[in-house]
């Protein structure tokens, strides 16, 4: 069985004044397997993450209860339903008077519904029980079908050194506790308890030793005699001392056990961190029929971004374990199968999975080749730039910093997909179940009309090939992805023929192709068959080389810091579309 559905009315940031039950203010739907939560900073991952451990509780024994600040704003009741689905007949069997069924005669499938309802009055959260049951109310669970239900959670920032110690009722023990190899026959005593048993009296023979060596005292003269003097005059003269290692009972001698790597004397963070990872997912392949499901916050902590990758691969490829991670990093976005993703904005929620968005087979067939690392970072912005090459990406930061517009401060992402392949990223962010993501997403293109022979522009062609471009977008109508394109040819073509940068160009095209004579300076001016040896160049026209685009676009983007004073002028066409895209991704015109 697993989480199918999670549904949420006015817990913490996900509530309304309005309440109705046929209308949550969260739903959040889950595979079977591998589900990943990602989102900016406050998005509400924790909170969802929150929600399913106050239903369910964890292995660990937490104290989790709900507190004031888990009711919405300005809200007196909040409510958490959880739906299991997929229950095997040994699992259903566990919860019989709280199913309910889907689908009829021989394709019904037993489905379960917990439901949490909590009031508070005057400040005083008033006493609630978990329920169950397909009705609105639901029927209260008893112990022993709740021990079926609970959670493996690892926290964030997670103590591995702590949980694997030996300690009283460490993590360690409790999982080990709960294996079918350390559970007792009643009458019959666990082969530790003999160990432990024989240990004792071991022991207790040695401390209780008279032998002699030699003048020395023997060892119950050294320690025992001793204590028992003290003893007897602080109790009573029947007192006495017994030494031995502990009770030999499973769950003491367990207690005893740390857990650690072989070979290794003080082995790191990152590799205990896995290390505690490993024996939870010991406890959850056990043969059992509970829930077997690992919730995991920032899977990231402590490990490096290959160790990341490795880690999210071998959970990925569990069978019969359901897991729902929090994450920050794009290493472990790239790396998780897109369909498992489950973006966090705006208060919703947006499954990346077939038919909830826009993209096609096609589409995720080639963003598992190419949502890499970097381009995942478009998964924790608050506003994202889509542009084809290197040169956009390193001159539209320094035009936002002269607009006054930092990237980083208002949190844009740029993402370069490396080639005209936009769409397939663009689509992540239109969707096909009512949704509308609120993250704004500039996406900047090349119109690739070439001049003709003359140098001169077929206006017809342009028009021709803008409609075709804007024909490709008809599905982003009234979406928060626009489309910015060039007013003419390439992103270098508008650069030269632009007012603001024209001049600081065409200086740095000629300081990086120093050794064409074409480009160099005229006195004040340049060469004139400056434009049509650019053209030549820039079109690639056989016989000629082509110009250094990056090259050129860092040594423009260093002149346009440096220069005082600059600033766009107005009615610069040639550099509008940059301008609009910076402005939409910052959110300016909202």
């Amino acid at each position: 069985m697993y989480i199918s559905e999670l549904k949420l009315w006015n817990f913490r940031k996900y509530g309304k004044d309005k309440w109705s039950l046929e209308n949550p203010h969260l739903t959040v739907p889950f595979n079977s397997g591998t589900n990943v939560l990602i989102g900016e900073n406050d998005s509400g991952k924790t909170a969802i993450i929150d929600a399913i451990k106050l239903v369910l509780k964890t292995h660990a024994f937490e104290w989790i209860k709900v507190e004031q600040n888990d009711f919405y704003s300005g809200s007196d009741k909040l409510r958490i339903e959880i739906i299991l689905e997929g229950l095997e007949n040994e699992e259903a069997k566990n919860f019989t008077e709280w199913l309910g069924w889907q689908d009829e005669g021989e394709e019904a499938k037993p489905v379960l519904r917990l439901i949490l309802f909590v009031e508070r009055n005057n400040n005083r959260i008033l006493p609630y029980e978990i329920k169950a049951g397909m009705d609105e109310i639901g029927h209260p669970l008893n112990a022993e079908a709740r021990d079926y239900l609970k959670s493996t959670y690892l926290k964030a920032l997670r103590d591995a050194d702590s949980e694997l110690i030996a300690k009283k009722n460490s993590r360690l023990s409790q999982i080990l506790q709960g294996h079918d190899l350390f559970k007792k026959t009643e009458g019959i005593e666990h082969e530790f308890e003999t160990w432990f048993s024989d240990a004792n009296e071991k022991i207790k023979i040695w401390f209780n030793s008279s032998n002699k060596e030699g003048n020395q005292k023997s060892n119950k003269e050294q320690i025992k005699e001793i204590v028992d003097k003290f003893l007897k005059a602080f109790i009573d003269e029947s007192i006495s001392s017994e030494m031995k290692l502990s009770e030999p009972e499973i769950k003491t001698i367990l207690e005893k056990l740390s857990l650690g790597i072989e070979g290794a004397k003080t082995p790191g963070l990152g590799t205990m961190n896995r290390l505690y990872m490993a024996i939870e997912l010991l406890h959850l392949k056990k043969e059992w029929n509970g829930l077997k499901l690992g919730l995991i916050e920032e899977l990231e902590a402590h490990l490096h971004p290959q160790a990341q990758m490795k880690v999210i691969e071998a959970l990925q490829i569990e069978k019969d374990v359901q897991f729902i991670l929090t994450t920050h990093s794009p290493n472990l976005a790239s790396k998780v199968d897109i369909t498992n993703l489950i973006l966090c904005d705006n208060d919703d929620v947006y499954p990346l999975s077939k038919g909830k968005t826009k993209l096609d087979k096609k589409d995720y067939k080639y963003l598992k080749r190419f949502l890499d690392v970097t381009k995942s970072n478009l998964f924790f912005a608050k506003g994202v730039i889509i542009v084809e090459g290197w040169a956009e990406e390193i001159l539209i930061p320094e035009i936002a910093n002269q607009l006054g517009y930092d990237l980083s401060k208002h949190e844009v992402s740029i993402v370069n997909v490396g080639s005209t392949a936009y769409l397939h990223f663009a689509k992540i962010f239109l969707r096909n179940d009512g949704k509308k993501l609120g993250i704004p997403v500039s996406v900047v293109t090349d119109l690739d009309v070439k001049p003709k022979g003359d140098g001169t522009f077929d206006e017809t062609k342009e028009t021709s090939k803008r409609a075709d471009l804007e024909n490709h977008f008809k599905d982003f109508k009234g979406t928060k992805v626009k489309l910015e394109i060039a007013r003419q040819w390439t992103l270098e073509w508008c650069l030269y023929k632009s007012p603001t940068v024209s001049t600081l160009f065409k200086e740095s095209v000629s300081e990086i192709h120093s050794g064409t004579n074409k480009f160099k300076k005229n006195g004040d001016d340049f060469k004139p068959e400056f434009e049509a040896k650019f053209i030549d160049k820039l079109a690639k026209k056989p016989g000629t080389s082509t110009i250094d685009k990056v090259a050129i676009a860092g040594l423009l983007a260093e002149k346009i810091a440096t220069k005082n004073n600059f600033e766009i002028e107005q009615g610069d066409e040639y550099l509008s579309y940059l301008v609009n895209s910076i402005k939409h991704a910052c959110r300016i015109n909202d």
